[in-house]
C-alpha cells in the first residue's frame, strides 16, 4: 500500500526521504526529528524497504503527515532510489532511519541553497552518539567544504542524514548504485566530489546514533571491496583529471591490500589473490597520463 500526500498547490521546495528496514524501535524518531523542522515547505518520504516487523503499523500512525511506500527488501540504494523517483522537491535531504536531525538543519542548509538551479550538494557537521555517550571524531574525520575528492577516497566523509542536494545534480551524476549492498553512498560522493565543490556548514545539525547490530558497517565484511568497485567506476569516467586519477589508483591500490590480507586472515587465498593481481594491473597506470 502507498499512501501519497498532497500539502499544497505548489511542489516543495524540499523532498526529506528516509529509508527504513526492521527499525521500527527506531525510525519514529527520525520521523519526528523531520517533522519538527523549522522550515516547513517539505514533503517526508519514508521507504519501508520490506520490513517483517512493526514499522508498516508504525508508518500509519504519522499518515496524514507523511508519504508511506512500501517494496519488497531490495537495500538502501534502492529504498533511497524509490523515494526519489517519488519526490517533488528541488532539493533532496536524506535521513537514516536510526538518525535524527537538529530542528534548524532544513533551514540553514536551504539558506546556502542560491535559486538558480546551481548543481548543489552540502552537508553539515554530526554529533555522533555511542550507548549515550558522545564519541570525539578522530582527526580523520573532520568534514570539510570545497573540493575533497583525495580525502573522499580514504573514508566516507559525507553521511547520507548530513546531506541536501539538488535533484539537477543527482540526475547529472546518476542515483545511488543499486547493486552495491554498501558504500553505495562512498560510491555517489566519489563521483560528485570528482567534479563539483561541496558546501559545508560548520555546525553539528544531525545526531547519528552508533553501536546498534544492524549498521551495515557491521554487518557488511570487509565493506573495502565495495568502495574498490566504486573506485573502479570512477576510473573508467574519461573526464576524471590526471591527478585525480593517481590519487584514485593509489587509494584503490592501498584498499586492495587490506582487503587481501582481510582475506588472507580468513582462509579466503583466492580471493586474496584476486585482489592483489587487482592492485597488481594499476602498478603502471599511476605513472601513465591522460595525454594519450
Amino acid at each position: 500500500m502507498e499512501t501519497l500526500k498532497t500539502t499544497s498547490a505548489h511542489p516543495p521546495l524540499v523532498s526529506v526521504i528516509i529509508p527504513t528496514y526492521n527499525r521500527a524501535a527506531l525510525v519514529g524518531r527520525a520521523i519526528k526529528s523531520a517533522l519538527l523542522q523549522t522550515f516547513r515547505d517539505f514533503e517526508l518520504i519514508v521507504v519501508d524497504d520490506g520490513s517483517t516487523d512493526s514499522t508498516a503499523e508504525l508508518l500509519e500512525q504519522y499518515q496524514a503527515s507523511l508519504t508511506a511506500l512500501h517494496q519488497p527488501n531490495r537495500g538502501v540504494a534502492a529504498a533511497r532510489n524509490r523515494g526519489i523517483h517519488h519526490s517533488c522537491g528541488r532539493l533532496i535531504a536524506f535521513l537514516d532511519s536510526d538518525d535524527e536531525w537538529v530542528d534548524s538543519k532544513l533551514e540553514r542548509q536551504v539558506a546556502q541553497y542560491c535559486f538558480n538551479d546551481n548543481y548543489f550538494i552540502c552537508h553539515t557537521d554530526e554529533i555522533w552518539l555511542r550507548d549515550g555517550r558522545q564519541i570525539q571524531q578522530k582527526t580523520k574525520h573532520h568534514k570539510q567544504g570545497g573540493r575533497f575528492f583525495e580525502r573522499a577516497l580514504e573514508l566516507c566523509l559525507i553521511s547520507p542524514s548530513s546531506v541536501m542536494i539538488s535533484r539537477r545534480l543527482l540526475d547529472k551524476v546518476g542515483w545511488f548504485d543499486e547493486s552495491m549492498p554498501a558504500a553505495e553512498d562512498y560510491d555517489l560522493w566519489l563521483r560528485i566530489t570528482a567534479f563539483w565543490e561541496v558546501e559545508y556548514i560548520d555546525e553539528p545539525l544531525v545526531i547519528k546514533y552508533g553501536g546498534h547490530a544492524d549498521q551495515l558497517s557491521r554487518t557488511t565484511p570487509m565493506i573495502d571491496q565495495y568502495r574498490i568497485r566504486a573506485i573502479e567506476k570512477i576510473l573508467r569516467n574519461p573526464e576524471l583529471s590526471f591527478e585525480y586519477r593517481n590519487a584514485a589508483i593509489r587509494e584503490l591500490k592501498r584498499k586492495c591490500g587490506i582487503v587481501a590480507q582481510g582475506s588472507e586472515k580468513h582462509g579466503n587465498r583466492a580471493q586474496a589473490e584476486h585482489y592483489l593481481e587487482l592492485a597488481q594491473s594499476y602498478s603502471h597506470s599511476d605513472t601513465q597520463s591522460n595525454r594519450d
